[in-house]
C-alpha cells in the first residue's frame, strides 16, 4: 500500500496515539486532529508528534481535512457510562459531527472514511446466539445508539470514490499511553493489584466480546488498503471468536494474574441488559492478516505490568477514568454545559 496522508481524529485518546504509531511504521503521513479534552499525562511511552490540529470535532471544516486520502475517525465520547452523562451532547458528537465530518470529506475528495463503531450496538442477544453484522441492532444506552446512528448514514454515504469502512469494535482493553481505568478489564486489574479484590458490579453471566487496543488499532490501519467491493459500507465486527467471555470468567483470569487476588460478587450486583457474544468471521475472512494478535491473559499480564511501575492507586484510577476527569473538569471551571473546553470556547 503506497504511503496515505491520513487525517486521525481523537489521535491524542485512548486508541489514538497507536494507530498513530502503526501508520507512520507503515509509511503514512499524519494529521492528527483532537479538542484536547483528555490532555492526561502519558503513561510509559508518549503519543508520537505529528502535525496537530487543536479543534473540538463539532467544529470541523472543508480546510481541516483537505488534501487528505483518507480519515480514520476516532473522536467519540466513548463508552456507556460517559454516554449518559450527557445524551444530548453525546448525539451531537457521536452522530451529527460524524455525519458533517464525512460529508465534508466527501466533498473535499477524501477517498476513505474508516468509522469507529462499536459492538455495543447488538446490545442484548438472545441465549446462546452468535451475533454477527447481520444481526439485529438493539443499543441499550445512548452511546450505542449514536454509534449506530451513524453507521446508518455512512452506509448511504459510501460510493465508488468515498469508501466508509464500518469497524464494530468489540470492548476494547489493554495499555496505552493515555491509560484508561473506565474499561471493565482495565479496571478489574487495577482494582485486584490495589486491595485484592475482584469485584463483580452485576451477576457476572453476560458475555463480552474482548479486544486489545493494539489489534483495533491495526484493524483500522489495515482497512485503509482493502479493496472498495471488498469493504465499502459494509460493517465488521473486529475481535475474535474465542475472545469472548462471561465478565465472570474475565474476573477469574484476572484474579488468576494478580497472587492473592480473589473474586467478589458485590452485595447489590445487579443484571445487566447488555448481554452479546459476537461471531468475527466476516472480518477474518475479508482482513485476515489483521486477525488479533492479544489474547486476554497476554493483555492482563501487560495491564499488572504496568499498573505496577506507575504504583497504581485510587487516585490513578481517577485520573485516568473519563467520566470523573469530565466532572473533574466541570467542577473546576474548564467545561461548559456542551461539554467543550471554556478556553477553546472564548478563543473561537
Amino acid at each position: 500500500m503506497i504511503g496515505m496522508r491520513v487525517l486521525v481524529t481523537g489521535n491524542a485518546g485512548y486508541i489514538g496515539p497507536i494507530v498513530t504509531r502503526q501508520l507512520l511504521d507503515a509509511g503514512h503521513e499524519v494529521t492528527g486532529f483532537d479538542s484536547g479534552l483528555f490532555d492526561l499525562e502519558p503513561v510509559g511511552s508518549a503519543s508520537p508528534e505529528v502535525t496537530q490540529i487543536v479543534k473540538d470535532i463539532r467544529d470541523v471544516d472543508c480546510s481541516d481535512v483537505a488534501g487528505h486520502d483518507a480519515i480514520i475517525h476516532l473522536a467519540a465520547l466513548s463508552n456507556d457510562p460517559l454516554g449518559e452523562l450527557n445524551p444530548g451532547v453525546t448525539e451531537a458528537v457521536n452522530h451529527e459531527a460524524t455525519l458533517s465530518l464525512a460529508k465534508i470529506a466527501k466533498d473535499a475528495g477524501v477517498a476513505r472514511f474508516v468509522f469507529a463503531g462499536s459492538c455495543s450496538a447488538y446490545g442484548a442477544g438472545e441465549p446462546g446466539e452468535w451475533l454477527d453484522e447481520s444481526a439485529p441492532l438493539r443499543p441499550q444506552t445512548a452511546y450505542a445508539r449514536s454509534k449506530v446512528e451513524a453507521e446508518n448514514e455512512l452506509v448511504g454515504m459510501n460510493c465508488a470514490d468515498f469508501t466508509t469502512v464500518l469497524l464494530r469494535s468489540a470492548t476494547a482493553y489493554g495499555a496505552a499511553p493515555i491509560l484508561r481505568t473506565d474499561l471493565v478489564v482495565n479496571e478489574l486489574v487495577a482494582r485486584a493489584l490495589i486491595d485484592g479484590r475482584v469485584v463483580l458490579r452485576t451477576s457476572g453471566v453476560q458475555w463480552r466480546p474482548l479486544v486489545h487496543v493494539e489489534d483495533i488499532a491495526r484493524a483500522a490501519v489495515a482497512s485503509l488498503g482493502a479493496p472498495h467491493d471488498d469493504v465499502g459500507g459494509r460493517p465488521f465486527n473486529v475481535g475474535s471468536n474465542h475472545e469472548n467471555y462471561r465478565v465472570r470468567d474475565i474476573a477469574d483470569v484476572v484474579a488468576d494474574s494478580v497472587p492473592g487476588a480473589k473474586v467478589i460478587v458485590a452485595g447489590d450486583a445487579e443484571p445487566d441488559r447488555r448481554d452479546y457474544r459476537v461471531s468475527f468471521d466476516r472480518f477474518e475472512e475479508v482482513l485476515p492478516h489483521a486477525t488479533p494478535q492479544w489474547t486476554l491473559a497476554r493483555g492482563i499480564a501487560q495491564l499488572v505490568e504496568v499498573f505496577s511501575s506507575v504504583g497504581v492507586s485510587d487516585a490513578v484510577i481517577d485520573r485516568y477514568s473519563r467520566v470523573k476527569h469530565l466532572k473533574r473538569l466541570t467542577e473546576e471551571g474548564g467545561l461548559d454545559e456542551s461539554v467543550r473546553l471554556i478556553e477553546q470556547t472564548a478563543h473561537a
